[in-house]
């Protein structure tokens, strides 16, 4: 945007130059803040090309999204990858620099982002990468991957299929314990299809998501609901909270309209 801080976001893990072009293209004065998910070949390509664009005078800044609970343990947060809790993050940071915040301010609320997102999800089917030509793991039709990743990597366990319901307890069983919530505690919802998987089974194990935070008195604001961060053609679906104060409600109620994402219906 002009004369505001951009948040530059490039997907997959193309080369570093590609990386730097658009850096370059991004910046309008104010700097560019690269917000993406945390895995090894976006961490180095991204590292170069910020350190390119500093080098032509560009103030950048850099956070990686790691909020899948099932890829390293408490306290190894830093390990984690970034799953679909980056969309969250995106809309934090983007809102940020959408009201021309500096991007010493975009970056501080999308790192607030970062350590008040959690996700889990389960697979019902692999995905098959086009460059790859095969799935990505192996399931049989009566189990359940759990905890894969959304670039198609096997998940923690293989599990005996559940019901809605079943699956939503197993799913908030361990958000929960990862990020514990107390009366009174706000959290937008995002029960998010992995690609196969349709919105009237979404809003079922949404409906299970919302009695057991209910039973907690934890309240939800603006759900999310729909194929927000898929993986080809895999059937599943993963379940992120972020948890909300003041500021970040506020950021996550600002208007938003892209191809990729509005909140207009929220």
């Amino acid at each position: 945007m002009a004369d505001g801080c951009t948040v530059g976001n490039v997907f997959a893990s193309p080369s570093y130059q590609a990386m730097t072009d658009t850096i370059r293209a991004c910046d309008f004065g104010a700097g560019v803040l690269c917000l993406y998910g945390n895995y090894g070949g976006d961490k180095m390509n991204f590292d170069q090309a910020c350190e390119d664009a500093e080098f032509d005078g560009i103030s950048v800044a850099s956070v990686r999204v790691c909020d899948d609970v099932a890829s390293a343990p408490r306290g190894q947060e830093e390990k984690r990858r970034g799953v679909a809790g980056l969309v969250y993050a995106y809309k934090l940071a983007g809102a940020a620099a959408n009201h021309r915040l500096p991007l010493s301010e975009v970056e501080r609320i999308a790192r607030k982002a970062v350590v008040n997102i959690r996700t889990m999800g389960v697979a019902l089917s692999p995905c098959t990468v086009p460059e790859v030509g095969r799935p990505t793991f192996s399931i049989q039709e009566d189990e359940m991957e759990v905890g894969m990743g959304i670039h198609g990597e096997p998940g923690i366990a293989s599990k005996k299929m559940m019901t809605a319901d079943e699956t939503a307890e197993l799913i908030m069983t361990q958000l929960l314990e990862d990020f514990p919530l107390t009366a009174g505690d706000e959290v937008s919802v995002m029960v998010n299809s992995l690609g196969a998987t349709p919105p009237e089974e979404l809003y079922i194990v949404y409906r299970a998501v919302d009695r057991i935070l209910r039973a907690r008195n934890v309240s939800i604001f603006m759900p999310h609901i729909g194929p927000f961060a898929t993986s080809m053609e895999m059937a599943g679906l993963s379940v992120t909270l972020c948890k909300l104060d003041d500021e970040l409600k506020e950021l996550l109620r600002d208007p938003a309209d892209t191809p990729f994402y509005s909140n207009h219906n929220r």
